[in-house]
């Protein structure tokens, strides 16, 4: 079963940090370009950051540069997002898509809906003093 699955959301105070997780089971990363999306409430969702096929190329919003950082684990088939200095409007359900068309650029474009896209059920993020 193709299957992602993120973990390491909670409760933060402002400055602090998470490391979000996306494990897959069924479908190599790998082959695929990869993304972290957030959705705040009220707000339609956004793109965080985005990684290349190769995995050569990372790219992430301006509101996030300098704080977050993704990374791939090919051996282990998962995916991070390295989250410092956290501020409340992070807030959000982060939720991790492996792409099959997608070009990864620096405004990291919520991708077009394609039916060999993978995406997980997200994890809820929340900075709050």
């Amino acid at each position: 079963q193709l299957q992602l699955v993120e973990s390491g959301g909670g409760l933060v105070q402002p400055g602090g940090s998470l490391r979000l997780s996306c494990a897959a089971s069924g479908l190599t990363l790998a082959h695929y370009n990869v993304g972290w999306f957030r959705r705040a409430p009220g707000e339609e969702r956004e793109g965080v950051s985005c990684m290349s096929l190769s995995g050569m190329t990372t790219h992430y919003v301006d509101s996030v540069k300098g704080r977050f950082t993704m990374s791939r684990d090919n051996a282990k088939n998962t995916v991070y997002l390295q989250m410092n200095s956290l501020k409340p409007e992070d807030t959000a359900v982060y939720s991790c898509a492996a792409l099959d068309s997608y070009y990864c650029s620096g405004d990291v474009l919520l991708p077009d809906p394609n039916e060999n896209d993978h995406w997980g059920q997200g994890t809820q993020v929340t900075v709050s003093s």
